[in-house]
Formats: C-alpha cells, structure tokens, sequence
C-alpha cells in the first residue's frame, strides 16, 4: 500500500470534509444521498424531489446515461435527464448528482450536476479519471466490482493527482460465488479504508445487495462500521421502474430507514 501519495493517511492525517449547500460529507454528519436509478420523466422527478427533501435527503441522485449490461435495457434520458435533474436542484434546492460514463460528456455533465459519480463499469477507465481530476466537482468513486481496494484507492489517485481533492469512495459490493443477492457488499472495506485513506467512504446497500428487504439491515451495518453515508435507491413505485426496481426503496419505505438511521446516528455520536 506504499504506493498512495496523496489519498493516504500518510499525506493528510486528519479525514477531508467535502462541503456542500445543506451538507457536508465527511466528519461528524451521515450524509444521505437517495432518488431513482434512473431519471424517467419530469413529473416522476419533481415529486420524488420534493418527497425526499421532506425527509431529510442530502443530496438528490438520478441517472441520466445509464451503462447496461444489455444494449436493450433503458440507456438513460441523457441530456433531458440532466436538464431534469437540474430543474428538481431549482425545486427542492438540494444538490444533485449523477454519472458521467464518457470522458466526452465530462463537460456537459458538470453543467448541470453537483457532484461526478463515475460508476464501477469505469473505475479504472484512467482517460475518464484524470478528466474527473480536472473538472471542478466533487467526484464520487464507485469501486469496480471486481476491484481491490488498492486498486480502487489508487483509482482515486489518479483524481486526485489532477489537482481534485474533493473525492468521495463509494462501496457497492464485489462480485462473488454468492448469486441470492446482487453483489457482495464489502463491509470489511468500510473499516478499511477508513484506516487507509483520509477521504470519506459512503455506501450503496442498493446495488450492494440489489434485494428491497436487504437493504435497510445493511445500511444501518454500514453506519455502524464507520461509513460517513448511504446512496439509496427509491422509487415511487419499484415494481414498474424502468431500472433497478427490484432493489429500489418506496418513499414509505425509504422514511421508515430515515427514522432507524437517525436513532442509529445519535447512538454513534453522529448526526444525520
């Protein structure tokens, strides 16, 4: 692990706090960053928006260019999808975020996002990494599914070698044996990347486990081994979601894991 110049504990004892309007993602605040896998419509959008804000969310995620496995699964909106998720950051005031999967929508993308995410699919796309580095925003690292955690820490590097310090880890689980849940998310990685690495770590139960049920047991497991917050899925009504229904959250759902995770927060010492 000698290799990590600058996202090392090495280089900064003290853990980075990224600031934003309403939040701050590191530190003593759990951060909650939640919406639909993917952007579908603007009326769908705006009162989910507004639903989530009401709950106490963060920062409002959505996907505009969706990677798939299939070539006939949704894409994504693309551009109309920002322009959505733009027009819901004008409505609730929350910060957004979304995934940028080509370094040639870099700049149009930062047009209308807050925060970068480049999905685990291009965790070590480098071209893509070092346009992130020089982009301005925030960037949250997803870490490929079949990743190290050194090659995702040194995935960051190459952000961060760029001059962008603002960069978020996210774990959303590895591929194993195991086939009942999606993927098998790594808590083990949570705890240490914590020792590793001064950046903040969040985690994404949602593709993590890709099960409904699965999903609040493992963010309150997540909270507890140390994450500085949660991405999660929600959807107003999964069971018809053009994308990942199946491990997304309803809006009920989704309030009664807010409640767990405040208790649970309180109890840590934390606050959401």
């Amino acid at each position: 692990m000698s290799s990590f110049q600058l996202v090392g504990r090495k280089h900064r004892p003290e853990d980075t706090v990224i600031a934003m309007d309403g939040c701050r993602i590191g530190g003593q605040q759990l951060t909650v960053i939640a919406g639909p896998c993917a952007v579908e419509g603007e009326e769908q959008m705006l009162a989910l928006a507004r639903e989530l804000k009401g709950m106490g969310v963060h920062i409002l995620r959505g996907g505009a260019y969706k990677p798939r496995t299939s070539p006939y699964s949704f894409q994504g909106l693309g551009e109309e999808g920002l322009r959505i998720l733009a027009a819901a950051r004008e409505y609730t005031g929350l910060p957004v975020i979304t995934e940028v999967t080509d370094a040639r929508y870099m700049e149009k993308v930062c047009h209308y996002a807050d925060i970068i995410q480049i999905g685990s699919r291009n965790m070590q796309n480098f071209t893509l990494l070092r346009e992130a580095g020089r982009c301005g925003r925030p960037v949250l690292l997803k870490r490929g599914f079949a990743a190290t955690i050194e090659e995702w820490l040194l995935a960051a590097e190459y952000i961060l070698n760029e001059g962008n310090e603002q960069v978020i880890l996210c774990e959303r689980g590895i591929r194993t044996f195991e086939t009942f849940t999606r993927n098998t998310l790594d808590i083990n990685a949570v705890a240490a990347v914590k020792e590793l690495s001064h950046l903040p770590v969040i985690v994404d139960p949602s593709h993590g486990t890709g099960r409904r049920s699965l999903v609040g047991p493992v963010s309150r497991a997540a909270v507890a081994a140390g994450a500085d917050g949660l991405m999660l899925e929600v959807h107003q009504d999964p069971d018809r979601a053009l994308s990942d229904g199946k491990q997304s959250l309803t809006p009920a759902q989704f309030a009664v894991l807010m409640d767990e995770l405040r208790s649970l927060a309180g109890a840590l010492g934390r606050r959401l």
